[in-house]
Parts: structure tokens; C-alpha cells; sequence
């Protein structure tokens, strides 16, 4: 089974780092995306974010807003347990590309203009999560461990 598409998907190494940056930032996503589909912590809800991503030529807004939202809670839910790291990483990153590019880059760098420095911050920790995958104390490990 070591060579099964699971065990591609599954495969983390054993260190403690990807708890370290897991946790955090699938916090930050998960909140993020509550914010976007629910308006909990002060946000618009699908309805507001679908608005606001059609004024600013993200369209249709409502599938643009739902992608986006559900992209950010289910993927921030996977990266806290480590369950599917990898792909949850990978889409998260993409979304944070997406985000810089269509949002924050024409602010610059800084959170104080609205810049994209804190969304490059979390692209850069999905992007590793994406490449080493869940690490020690994942779902992740403990899957791949029951397929070799």
C-alpha cells in the first residue's frame, strides 16, 4: 500500500512543526470563513461577502463568496485536526493567492493600507503545510500509519 494514492495524499513527516504552524493558522481560516459564511466575529455573511466580491469584479459574488468561505472554515477545520493536510493546505494557499492578488496587492505590503503582507504570511504557511503535510500530531499521521 505505500505507493496507493491514500498514502500520497496522507504522507506527513514526524516532526512537531506542522502542529506548531497547523493550529494557528487553520484558527485564523476557520474564523475567516465563519466570517464569510455565517457573519459570526463581526462579518457579512454570504449574502454581504457575496455583495462585496461582485463590487469588487469577483463574479458570480455568491459562488465567489461561497468557494472563498467554505475554502477558508472547512479547510482551517481539516488544518487544525490534520485531516487531509495537504489538499487543505493546497486550496488554502490558492485562496490566499487569490486574495492578494485581487484584494491587497494594489495597497502594498502593509496591514495598516490593507496590504497583502498578512495574507502572504498565511500563503507561505499553507504553501509548506501543502509540501510536508500534517506532521507528529495529525489524523493525517495516524491514517497513514494504519495504510503501511
Amino acid at each position: 500500500m505505500k505507493n496507493s494514492i491514500l498514502n500520497k495524499i496522507f504522507i506527513t513527516n514526524d516532526s512537531i512543526a506542522g502542529a506548531i504552524l497547523r493550529l494557528p493558522v487553520g484558527i485564523i481560516l476557520a474564523a475567516h470563513g465563519a466570517q464569510k459564511l455565517f457573519g459570526m466575529f463581526g462579518g457579512y455573511g454570504l449574502e454581504g461577502t457575496a455583495q462585496w466580491m461582485e463590487s469588487i469584479g469577483l463574479a458570480p459574488g455568491f459562488v465567489m463568496a461561497l468557494l472563498a468561505g467554505s475554502a477558508e472554515f472547512f479547510g482551517g477545520i481539516a488544518l487544525i485536526l490534520g485531516f487531509l493536510t495537504r489538499p487543505a493546505a493546497a486550496v488554502s494557499a490558492f485562496t490566499m493567492l487569490v486574495a492578494i492578488f485581487s484584494v491587497h496587492a494594489s495597497n502594498g505590503l502593509f496591514m495598516s493600507n490593507n496590504g497583502y503582507e498578512f495574507a502572504l504570511s498565511l500563503f507561505a504557511i499553507t504553501a509548506a503545510l501543502a509540501v510536508q503535510g500534517g506532521g507528529k500530531y495529525s489524523v493525517d499521521k495516524l491514517i497513514v500509519s494504519k495504510l503501511n
